[in-house]
């Protein structure tokens, strides 16, 4: 597996990645409302990192870099749980450098507990009723 930045050409790929990836996991979210120009919409100005093997796609993280904010991960849901995110994350925290922040939705617990076991610390919920998140940091010190 290969980590890469993103060019143009990916997108098709990528977009693909976030659909079915929020389609399948955010069972919170009304999927209908998902569509593939999400992607484009929700990577504005954000430098794209993606994982990729025998030039197929697995997923990708994107990073506002002037606040060293890590906006999206997201794996394709065929190749979650192998090592996909977390070498993500890696290559993004080596990008950005440390004090490195994201957000994860509070329902979303799969992803919690996958920040947590990868160091990251929880700092605040934030969020009204229904739309709660959490503010996670990594400093690159383990305790």
């Amino acid at each position: 597996m290969i980590i890469r930045e993103a060019c143009k050409t990916d997108y098709p790929q990528l977009r693909q990645i976030y659909l079915e990836s929020r389609r399948k996991s955010f069972h919170w979210a009304n999927a209908e409302e998902m569509g593939l120009n999400d992607f484009d919409r929700d990577t504005v100005e954000e430098h794209i990192l993606l994982a990729e093997e025998h030039s197929q796609i697995l997923g990708f993280a994107s990073l506002y870099l002037p606040d060293r904010f890590i906006h999206n991960l997201f794996v394709h849901p065929d190749f979650a749980g192998k090592g996909v995110g977390a070498q993500l994350l890696k290559k993004a925290i080596e990008k950005m450098g440390t004090p490195v922040t994201l957000k994860c939705v509070s329902e979303n617990h799969k992803a919690m507990n996958f920040y947590e076991k990868c160091g990251w610390r929880k700092v605040v919920e934030e969020g009204k009723p229904g739309e709660k998140y959490w503010v996670l940091t990594y400093d690159g010190v383990t305790s």
